[in-house]
């Protein structure tokens, strides 16, 4: 067999089904390998960004990657936001950009780049294979490290030759790293700052969010000491909802967040690092706790989050989860779509099993607290915060999890980012129920432009608004195939966004907030 043949089978064999790809002539070889073998199932994105933010859903969901197929070093550049903001998640996944072949590279042709260097800011493992005989090979290490713990970035760039030539050989899966012990010391330390009496805070993310019976079991801690539980701004995925552990999360804003933390003393990291402000601000923190706060690391994002939690658990007497379900969200009355509405709508519609894909970045922040009394959900949110990755996280998780509803809050000038994904769904079938926040510019920039202390003009402010022409995402979703229809009135946003998770396909929700 050729090289494409052996890497396609030894990722099938080390149990990958998926490819989601925009491939180009490099990576021809690829395409002919995934067609004759028909092993995985291959899913088209118009953009790479989609691909890409799409396989990114799909990992937060099964917890194994899809492998991405990409075309030389532009192709992986159009990528990169989205592998970016997969990596900040510590989502595994696998890239496999194709490049030039070997002895094609030194005639400097107009694709030819340095591939491993644009991959490199973006990578955990970054390799340029050499030989057919060696691609599987490749491919086995590569899978192995993008699911060692806790979870990486593996881009594996295959020139083509190494593809066409002959002599490929099948490699068997290798294990993966799995985490790390924790320290033992480091479960004293907590438990001395829990029983201390002092105002403690349990900082908790990664996989930890992802079991409802850990958050549950910290959530018992965290009453019978007096402790909060919170976790960070942005996180991969958060097992949610009524019957589960209510895990707040750090506000964005820097006054809010440093505000929010101010008055602990000792703060315990589970999976999580200290909190940081996304930007600096003039006159503003870097680092939002406070200088006289305790940090005491219980377990780093490699390391095992469950034993850590059952260790202090154990080491504090505590045996049971502690669960206190929210009243059940009421839907809105008529009227206009407001911040409030909007959060009480898209809580009230929610179905059982729902997984949200969250870019709501400005006017959907309140919509995450709002659905704390919802029926349980997962929620999948952007981590990296490079815009432009909801619509794709959204077809990937319906490709993980076909038998359950996909509602994705998505605010609209990121959707506009990578708009394509809508194709993919139609093409798909793929069960995503898109609500749009349609509010015509650019929130979240306004705000920042404040908090730098400008005083903008109306040539500051053009740059922040999208309503000149107004965008017609009902136009936009037709015109790729996904039905959809503008709402205006908060009643019926409810409605219609319940209705839609009911029917097979994707439908699209333009939502005028007023």
């Amino acid at each position: 067999m050729n090289g494409a043949e052996s890497l396609v089978r030894t990722l099938h064999g080390a149990g990958v089904r998926v490819c989601f790809a925009n491939p180009g002539t490099s990576e021809m070889q690829f395409v002919d390998a995934l067609d004759r073998t028909g092993l995985m199932r291959c899913v088209l994105g118009l953009f790479e960004g989609v691909v890409t933010g799409a396989a990114d859903g799909y990992a937060r969901m099964t917890g194994v990657p899809a492998v991405t197929l990409l075309h030389l070093a532009p192709g992986l550049a159009n990528a990169s936001a989205n592998i970016h903001n997969a990596r900040k998640a510590h989502t595994p996944m696998l890239n496999l950009v194709g490049d030039h072949a070997t002895r094609h590279l030194s005639f400097d042709a107009p694709l030819t780049a340095d591939v491993a260097g644009a991959a490199a800011p973006f990578s955990d493992f970054v390799r340029v294979a050499r030989s057919a005989a060696k691609l599987g090979l490749d491919g086995a290490e590569a899978l192995a490290c993008a699911m060692g713990a806790p979870g990486r970035v593996a881009t594996l760039i295959a020139p083509s030759d190494t593809g066409w030539d002959e002599g490929g050989e099948v490699a068997a899966p290798i294990p993966p790293q799995g985490p790390a012990p924790i320290e033992p010391r480091a479960v004293e330390q907590a438990a001395k700052a829990l029983l201390s009496g002092e105002p403690t805070l349990i900082y908790v993310g990664g996989k930890v969010l992802e079991d409802t019976a850990l958050t549950g079991l910290l959530s018992g801690i965290a009453a019978a000491t007096g402790a909060k539980l919170m976790a960070p701004t942005s996180n991969r995925r958060v097992e949610r909802g009524r019957g589960r552990a209510n895990v707040p999360r750090l506000p964005y804003p820097v006054d809010l967040a440093v505000d929010a933390l101010k008055e602990f003393r000792h703060t315990i990291f589970i999976e999580a690092h200290q909190p940081v402000a996304f930007f600096a601000y003039p006159g503003k923190p870097s680092l939002l706790l406070p200088d006289s706060c305790q940090r005491i690391n219980l377990c780093d994002l490699h390391e095992d989050g469950a034993a850590a939690v059952h260790a202090l658990a154990d080491r504090l007497g505590v045996r049971a989860p502690r669960v206190v379900d929210v009243p059940a969200p009421v839907a809105p009355q008529a009227g206009p779509i407001t911040v409030p509405a909007l959060g009480a709508a898209f809580a009230a519609a929610l179905p059982e099993g729902a997984i949200v894909t969250d870019e709501g970045v400005t006017v959907g922040r309140d919509v995450f607290g709002a659905t704390a009394g919802s029926p349980p959900m997962s929620w999948i949110a952007i981590t990296g915060g490079s815009i432009g990755i909801g619509l794709p996280l959204g077809l990937g998780a319906a490709i993980a999890c076909p038998g359950r509803p996909v509602v994705a809050l998505q605010a609209d000038g990121s959707a506009m980012y990578t708009i394509q994904a809508l194709w993919s769904q139609a093409r798909e079938g793929a069960n995503v129920t898109t609500v749009i926040l349609a509010n015509r510019g650019y929130e979240i920039l306004k705000q920042e432009l404040y908090r730098v202390g400008a005083n903008p003009g109306r040539g500051a402010l053009d740059m922040l608004e999208i309503d000149r022409p107004t965008l017609d995402f009902v136009s936009l979703a037709r015109g790729m195939g996904v039905p959809g229809k503008r709402v205006e009135d908060a009643a019926e946003l409810t409605r219609t966004i319940a209705a839609a998770t009911q029917e097979p396909g994707p439908f699209l929700i333009e939502a005028v907030i007023d």
